[in-house]
C-alpha cells in the first residue's frame, strides 16, 4: 500500500504523482514508462516519489486502485437509482459506453495492465483479477435479481461483451462500438424476457 501523508503540500505532491502516472500509464503503457519521466512531468524530486511510494510497482497498484474506485463509484450510482435490476444493468452498460466514447479512450486499464504482467503471482496481476472478479460478481447479482437463470452464464456473457467493446473501442468508430455493445446488453436482457415462463405455463 502507498505510504501515508500529512499536510497539504505532501498530499498535493502525491496527487500530482498519481495523476501524472495515470495519464502516462493509460496512454502509453506501463513497462514503457520509467519513474524518471513521471518525476520530471510531475515536477517533484525523486525523494518525494519515494516518500509516497516504495517504487514503480506501488505506483502502478495505486493507479489501478484509483481506476477500481472510479468504476465502483459508477456502478454504485446505478445501484442507488432504485430502478429494477434490468434497468440498473442498462445503466452500468451506458456508463461503459460513455467511457468508450470519451476523448483519449485507450481500452480497459485492467486488461492493458494484465497484458504486461502475465505472472499470476504478481501483485499487479492479482489486483486485476480481484477487480474483475468483483465486476463479474456484481453483474451476475444484478442478472440474478432480474430473473436470469443461470445468472452465472449471463454474467460471463456481459463481461465478455464489455471486454470486446473495450478492445474495439480504441480501434474502430467508438460510436458504432458503443451502439453494438449496448445492443448486446439488451440482447442478454431480452433473452431472459423471451425465455421466462408465462404464468399459464407454470400452472
Amino acid at each position: 500500500m502507498s505510504r501515508g501523508t500529512e499536510g497539504g503540500s505532501t498530499s498535493e505532491a502525491r496527487a500530482r504523482l498519481l495523476s501524472t502516472a495515470t495519464r502516462i500509464f493509460y496512454a502509453e503503457g506501463i513497462h514503457s514508462v520509467g519513474v524518471d519521466r513521471i518525476i520530471a512531468e510531475a515536477q517533484v524530486t525523486r525523494a518525494t516519489l519515494y516518500r509516497h511510494f516504495s517504487g514503480k510497482e506501488e505506483l502502478v497498484l495505486a493507479y489501478l486502485d484509483q481506476a477500481d474506485r472510479g468504476i465502483r463509484a459508477q456502478v454504485a450510482v446505478a445501484e442507488a437509482s432504485g430502478e429494477p435490476a434490468a434497468d440498473r444493468l442498462r445503466a452500468v452498460g451506458r456508463s461503459i459506453a460513455e467511457g468508450i466514447r470519451s476523448p483519449g479512450f485507450r481500452g480497459c486499464a485492467f486488461l492493458n495492465a494484465v497484458a504486461e504482467y502475465a505472472d499470476p503471482a504478481h501483485p499487479i496481476h492479482r489486483a486485476v483479477l480481484a477487480h474483475r472478479q468483483w465486476f463479474l460478481d456484481t453483474v451476475t447479482e444484478l442478472l440474478a435479481e432480474a430473473g436470469h437463470e443461470p445468472a452465472d452464464a449471463a454474467g460471463r456473457h456481459f463481461v465478455m461483451l464489455r471486454d470486446g467493446a473495450m478492445a474495439a473501442g480504441c480501434l474502430f468508430d467508438p460510436e458504432l462500438v458503443s451502439e453494438t455493445f449496448l445492443q448486446g446488453v439488451e440482447g442478454i436482457l431480452q433473452t431472459r424476457t423471451a425465455s421466462a415462463p408465462t404464468p399459464a405455463a407454470t400452472t
